[in-house]
């Protein structure tokens, strides 16, 4: 299990690196599409459905070889104690999960599961706060939002050098590749247009221009 779980993990980085989008599911019916995309996508997040069908979704997507991460405050009916970490690690086996508690980041991390931790940048002040939060504990991946404020990608590249992914309020191509070109690892977004495009490229090609 422990090796699976490694290997998993792997394959994401790797995907992560190559693709540099991640699709967000607010809705089931976006499942559908990221299937149909899951060549030129990094991983999903699951950000819809309740304890009586994600199993279904998670088991799908992995059929697929598709990364899957679970948004915990957004599923409803699972619980973020140690109880239901420890039935998601058993039964439900997602590639990993996302949280904005860092409480929870630390209990799943001894459970051998992925974290991704999001984080809200309002003001400065949300600088500090995940500085002081990865002085405590460092997540695999940090997630920050929105990802309409690029520059302070390059101020968080300061003091972590964990992949950082970003997304919120990104409305066209140029929005991501601004986001890439100031250090993001990769993006996240649950408009389904914006999962077609080959970021890379794109990315390669502005700089060029610069």
């Amino acid at each position: 299990m422990k090796r699976h779980r490694m290997d998993e993990n792997a394959m994401f980085f790797e995907r992560l690196n190559t693709y540099r989008m991640v699709a967000s599911i607010k809705e089931p019916k976006q499942i559908e599409t990221a299937l149909s995309l899951r060549s030129q996508l990094s991983g999903v997040f699951l950000l819809t459905g309740h304890i009586g069908v994600i199993h279904g979704y998670v088991d799908l997507f992995k059929r697929h070889q598709v990364p899957v991460f679970l948004h915990l405050e957004k599923i409803g009916g699972l619980s973020t104690d140690s109880y239901g970490l420890d039935y998601l690690t058993k039964a439900i086996k997602p590639t990993g999960i996302i949280t904005t508690k860092t409480n929870v980041v630390k209990v799943a991390q001894k459970m051998g599961l992925f974290t991704i931790q999001r984080f809200f940048l309002v003001d400065t002040e949300g600088l500090e706060n995940i500085s002081k939060s990865l002085a405590q504990i460092q997540p695999d991946i940090i997630e920050v939002m929105p990802a309409r404020i690029p520059e302070m990608i390059r101020e968080i590249r300061k003091f972590t050098s964990l992949p950082i992914i970003t997304g919120g309020l990104l409305l066209e191509p140029t929005h991501i590749v601004e986001c890439l070109i100031q250090g993001a690892t990769a993006v996240s977004t649950s408009k389904t247009e914006l999962w077609r495009e080959p970021y890379v490229s794109l990315e390669n090609n502005y700089q060029s221009i610069l």
